[in-house]
């Protein structure tokens, strides 16, 4: 048993990505992505900032491409067990820290918690789902555009596309309440179908006053953790999850990978690559071309610490990126690095 090799790669019975790139030396992963096509309307502000998801609101606004040859590369060095990205100089990973600084999330308070079975027992004073759902946001889809407890978002982008001129203030807060739950399913929380808005979010939006006391980052990043783990497996080429976060994590932790042109710096620090388009073209050659520039990786090419980051407390050693702790992950019950 330990006489083979293969074990290495094997990782609770799933064939890792990495034990096969001889056989698949071009394979590259597809990102799974919806561009949110509602408007940010000035008077959802005031809800934004009470959510905590302002900046995200402001990174939504500004066009987001992902290289997914670049990401695969990365992808390929992953490891489920240990939640870190096995380079030549050592092990690291995407923090919490990683988290504040690129997409301007909370990242303390309450825990996130999804609850994706029997969903409907946990609404508000027992009522039903669909009940609660037109009580906050004022209208119900058609049964068309509902797949179980998940909503289009065509549906969604056609009916909260644009809030009336005029409108009252409940009017306002229900279109508000739609274009958070329409940011969350897109940016944050996308599945690897990208095309539905899922209603767990409705205890959340129904008292936006208290969204801001999540950690809305944590959460962000236990999902993405929990999609590169499954794209790991080399039968598994969709990657969705808070996507921005990742790539923006390559160019901010390792300068040799990022785009020419963009050395304006803005919070949140993300913001810095949007218009990048990497182009859709040559995606094997480019897989192996990242794949060669991380296999000559030195412990000098990678930046420990984002700009204005101090030499101490918060942002320092607790957390460095090469600092790992557990917290509960409560999406894929495994473990999240928070520093």
């Amino acid at each position: 048993m330990g006489d083979d090799p293969g074990r290495l790669y094997r990782l609770d019975g799933v064939a890792h990505i990495a034990g096969v790139i001889n056989d698949e030396p071009r394979r590259c992963i597809s990102s799974v992505r919806r561009q949110q096509g509602m408007r940010l309307d000035e008077r959802y502000v005031l809800y934004l900032h009470m959510a905590g998801l302002y900046h995200l609101a402001r990174l939504n606004d500004r066009w987001f491409r992902l290289d997914e040859p670049l990401v695969s590369a990365f992808v390929e060095r992953w490891r489920p067990e240990t939640h870190t990205f096995h380079m030549p100089f050592g092990e690291c990973t995407i923090t919490l820290q990683d988290v504040a600084y690129q997409l301007g999330l909370p990242v303390d308070g309450h825990y996130v918690s999804g609850c994706l079975t029997d969903f409907h027992l946990y609404i508000e004073g027992g009522r039903r789902a669909w009940q609660w759902f037109h009580e906050l946001l004022g209208v119900l889809p058609p049964e068309n555009q509902v797949q179980k407890f998940a909503v289009n978002c065509t549906w969604f982008q056609e009916t909260f596309g644009e809030c009336p001129d005029g409108a009252d203030e409940e009017t306002v807060k229900r279109f508000a309440r739609a274009y958070i739950m329409m940011l969350l399913g897109t940016q944050l929380f996308a599945d690897k179908f990208g095309n539905c808005i899922h209603i767990r979010w409705l205890p959340y939006v129904a008292r936006l006053e208290e969204m801001g006391g999540y950690s809305w980052g944590s959460a962000a990043l236990a999902w993405l953790y929990r999609y590169m783990c499954r794209v790991t497996n080399r039968h598994v080429v969709k990657l969705a999850g808070p996507l921005q976060l990742l790539q923006s994590w390559i160019f901010w932790r390792f300068p040799s990978f990022r785009p020419t042109g963009y050395d304006e710096i803005s919070w949140p620090l993300s913001s810095r690559w949007s218009g990048y388009n990497p182009g859709i073209s040559n995606k094997g050659p480019r897989v192996q071309m990242a794949r060669l520039k991380i296999d000559l990786l030195q412990p000098r090419d990678r930046t420990r610490r984002h700009p204005g980051c101090p030499s101490g407390g918060l942002g320092a050693a607790a957390y460095d990126v090469m600092a790992m702790c557990d917290v509960v992950d409560l999406f894929c019950g495994g473990r999240v690095a928070s520093g």
